[in-house]
């Protein structure tokens, strides 16, 4: 081959490893629509049940739901049977005969998809953020002293976040349910990209102020997956940081570089590429080409390095089979702060389904953390 000839080669192939890097970094900025990862092979109306295609998520024991095209979204109860192909659950959400559903749907944790469901009183509440007015749902409780700011993760809304308002009503803490910019319910960024906590800390900020200003004197703070990271942030930053009383992350992002490397495994991307994406991201010139903004700071976010920063009782839960964030990280900021973090560590309850997986459990955890702090009734 020619000089010539192998400089083309050359530049064909660095020009595709840098579009396969350019594409793992957008993919973990870009808010994205619900995934349909679960086929739905059939419906018993008489019985009531529905079968699923065999994954990891679907035979999980406990109370999940799925959306649908179709019935929207749909509550499922336990396993009843399964083989190599499929999992039939029982419907827990009544399907009639005139409904008809679409091939595929999402399987998802929330269980609860409305406040209403509940049965506790609540109001909407506009929160005055950094990027405009965000939606909050507000579930007053106790003498009001006490309140949750309760942030969901990527990909998701708010509504991931209702399973824990009533353990903390039970205690007498309000619920702020938040959202938060690019998230589909607030105000979109300039950009339109998530910041991965760097950027999003500034609404759950925003919203800490109006649990201030509504008569809260302490605050606790509570995020799934990206919105551990998230609370991680406003943890260290908030101008309201002496009143946090306490943070709870379940499944939480608590590095993004382990995130990322280990997506980038899935995908069948060296370990290199995954750094080049996180490199590319933290550029300027990469942060312009794949967001549109700044660059994201990886040091920032990365909360066992600056686990020194951290001051008030963490409780830490998460699953060591978690299948979408590692949960390497958690357990290196636990033996990092092991005078503040408090662990739990699941098994086979996978990402975010700790509730769903174990209910029991995860309120008996987080009662018996909450009321060991003085938070809780």
């Amino acid at each position: 081959m020619s000089a010539v000839g192998l400089g083309v080669l050359l530049t064909g192939v660095a020009t595709a490893l840098t579009v396969r890097i350019a594409a793992v970094a957008r993919r973990v900025v870009t808010p994205a629509p619900r995934e349909a990862d679960t086929q739905i092979l059939g419906i018993d109306r008489a019985a009531q049940t529905i079968t699923l295609s065999r994954t990891l998520d679907t035979v999980l024991p406990g109370r999940y739901g799925i959306f649908t095209n179709g019935a929207g979204y749909v509550k499922l109860g336990a396993v009843l049977g399964q083989d190599e192909e499929g999992v039939t659950r029982k419907l827990l959400s009544h399907i009639d005969s005139a409904t008809r559903l679409g091939p595929h749907g999402s399987f998802s944790g929330w269980y609860f998809d409305d406040p209403a469901q509940l049965h506790l009183p609540f109001h909407e509440e506009l929160i005055d953020t950094p990027v405009g007015l965000a939606p909050a749902w507000v579930f007053q409780a106790g003498r009001g002293d006490t309140w949750a700011v309760l942030v969901h993760g990527r990909g998701t809304t708010r509504a991931e976040t209702l399973r824990a308002v009533p353990l903390l009503h039970a205690l007498g803490i309000s619920a702020l349910v938040v959202s938060y910019r690019n998230d589909g319910e607030a105000p979109p960024s300039r950009t339109g990209m998530y910041g991965l906590g760097a950027t999003e800390w500034r609404d759950v900020d925003a919203a800490i102020g109006w649990a201030l200003a509504a008569g809260g004197e302490r605050v606790v703070l509570m995020g799934w997956s990206m919105g551990g990271a998230i609370v991680l942030q406003t943890a260290i930053r908030s101008e309201h940081r002496e009143t946090i009383a306490g943070v709870i992350l379940e499944s939480p992002v608590v590095d993004w570089r382990s995130v990322l490397d280990f997506h980038g495994r899935e995908l069948g991307v060296p370990t290199f590429a995954s750094r080049a994406a996180v490199g590319m991201l933290g550029s300027e010139w990469g942060a312009r080409a794949v967001r549109g903004g700044r660059g994201i700071d990886f040091d920032e976010l990365d909360m066992v390095a600056r686990a020194d920063e951290l001051s008030v009782p963490i409780l830490l839960l998460h699953s060591d089979d978690d299948g979408f964030v590692p949960s390497d990280a958690s357990h290196a900021l636990a033996a990092a702060r092991p005078d503040i973090v408090q662990m739990e560590t699941f098994a086979v309850a996978r990402h975010t389904k700790l509730w769903n997986y174990d209910e029991r459990r995860w309120t008996t955890v987080i009662r018996d953390w909450l009321v060991g702090q003085g938070l809780g009734r």
